[in-house]
């Protein structure tokens, strides 16, 4: 099932996870991960292959992950999981067939990646390109 399917529920997301935190003026913490395929994908219609990143990105009190190989996938999500506040991880659905190298620190049970800092993938002094999810790997091609 996509994330399209998270319009259903999408009062209960940004009205009521993402607003109680700042409704109760920082009493009540919303420890949830909304979690799901994400954006254009094999074998689905037109409606179903939206990106809701940037959209749900502009709603005060979400997080918005968006990963691009296994190790992000795997820290990102194990970091969502311990943050207090909602997090929104939307994968793209075209990666998950994708195979990426993994350092042995990956695999320890503490791996984890913080939330809100940048990845380098590739150092340079030229230019910078940003990108996200699915993306990153055609903008390092």
């Amino acid at each position: 099932m996509t994330f399209n399917f998270s319009m259903q529920a999408i009062d209960h997301i940004i009205n009521s996870a993402a607003k109680s935190n700042y409704m109760s003026a920082g009493q009540i913490s919303v420890p949830i991960v909304f979690r799901g395929p994400n954006g254009a994908a094999a074998g689905v219609g037109a409606q179903h292959s939206q990106c809701y990143a940037a959209w749900y990105a502009h709603v005060p009190g979400l997080k918005v992950l968006t990963p691009y190989s296994a190790e992000d996938a795997r820290g990102l999500l194990k970091a969502a999981i311990r943050d207090p506040d909602p997090v929104v991880f939307l994968e793209n659905e075209l990666l998950y067939g994708e195979s990426f190298p993994i350092k042995a620190e990956v695999l320890d049970s503490s791996f984890s990646v913080p939330i809100g800092k940048a990845k380098i993938e590739r150092e340079g002094k030229d230019v910078t390109i940003t990108a996200f999810s699915k993306m990153v790997g055609y903008a390092l091609q």
